[in-house]
């Protein structure tokens, strides 16, 4: 396992988040589920950014909230060009979108569905991906250089409870006799 450079500063990406970066000293990391993570770069000026996202968009209406990929892509798009990323340059990985139970929609798919999309229209080629399955990943991106690499989470499964034992049955109290 490669360990980090010891000059090296991690930048978490949380839920609904995102970051941009062109020092070559800084690694952008999140952990997703179903939800998608879109790494942009451009390799000529040296730039990257990553956005993480929880769904594609709010239903039946636009919203400039960063949960929603619509809006998430806008700012990361919009960022990177601001600090002198050139559009016809960027670059795009994207990560994430498992299936995180099997009961629910699969909100996952969409999301991973959306990102292509959005890239796509955009012109942005999407040279990696890495959507859908069922466990989470765990995504570190160096925007400099446009390196990504992924983790699978192996699935814990229900949380194990520990059993309780029944309590002993009360003892009866030996026959004591004071004087």
């Amino acid at each position: 396992m490669t360990r980090p450079a010891a000059s090296e500063r991690t930048i978490t990406v949380l839920q609904g988040d995102f970051a941009i970066t062109d020092s070559p000293d800084e690694v952008l990391s999140t952990v997703l589920g179903s939800c998608v993570a879109v790494c942009l770069f451009d390799p000529v000026r040296r730039i990257g950014g990553m956005n993480h996202f929880l769904l594609p968009s709010r239903d039946g209406a636009a919203g400039d909230d960063i949960r929603y990929g619509a809006y998430a892509m806008e700012l990361l798009v919009n960022g990177l060009l601001r600090q002198g990323a050139d559009r016809t340059r960027l670059a795009a990985k994207v990560f994430g979108g498992a299936s995180m139970n099997a009961r629910l929609r699969d909100i996952g798919a969409m999301n991973g569905a959306f990102a292509l999309k959005f890239l796509a229209d955009e012109g942005i080629p999407c040279l990696s991906q890495s959507l859908g399955g069922t466990l989470a990943r765990r995504i570190r991106f160096w925007p400099v250089t446009g390196q990504a690499r992924q983790l699978l989470v192996p699935d814990q499964g229900e949380p194990a409870v520990p059993r309780e034992r029944p309590a002993a049955p009360p003892r009866p109290a030996p026959d004591v006799t004071l004087f």
